[in-house]
């Protein structure tokens, strides 16, 4: 397995552990469920340790793909800004979430903030997960690019020789 396996491996961990977390963190609050609240924090602090292993092994995939046809500098770079920009809010989701977890074991009343802190970060870090998700999947997915970012090639083809 070389590194961009791995990387395509673990990318989708804190991704999908944002939604999953989300969702349960939610869940928690319709049903007054200070467990299943809990539990959100487990996934988002999970969420957070694997996005510090996504973010670690991108150079590496990098150095892999950045030859392949059809793969773009700007692509790479693009992805490589917004990946950061989503490591740091998801380290301080995992951060926020580690101190209610603290908090709410101790009983103390800090954690009923720390609860709101964390579903707002959530929020933050779920709408950065699609943007990072597919900035990533643009590197090598042309099907995904939207029609102004990719560049036209003329294969002496007519449409209407169809």
């Amino acid at each position: 397995m070389n590194d961009a396996h791995f990387h395509l491996m673990v990318n989708h961990l804190p991704l999908v552990g944002v939604l999953i977390g989300f969702l349960t963190l939610l869940g928690g609050y319709i049903l007054k469920k200070n467990h299943v609240k809990i539990t959100a924090l487990v996934i988002f602090i999970f969420s957070a340790l694997t996005a510090i292993v996504a973010f670690k092994t991108g150079e590496g995939a990098e150095s892999i793909v950045e030859h392949m046809p059809g793969v773009s500098e700007t692509f790479i770079h693009k992805h490589e800004e917004q990946a950061e920009l989503f490591l740091n809010i998801i380290l301080l989701l995992g951060g926020t979430s580690l101190l209610t977890l603290f908090f709410q074991f101790k009983k103390l009343p800090l954690a009923k903030y720390g609860f709101l802190l964390v579903l707002i970060l959530s929020m933050t870090s779920l709408a950065l997960s699609k943007s990072v998700g597919t900035s990533g999947g643009e590197i090598t997915h042309i099907e995904i690019r939207s029609d102004n970012q990719v560049i036209k090639i003329d294969t002496g083809h007519d449409q209407n020789d169809d």
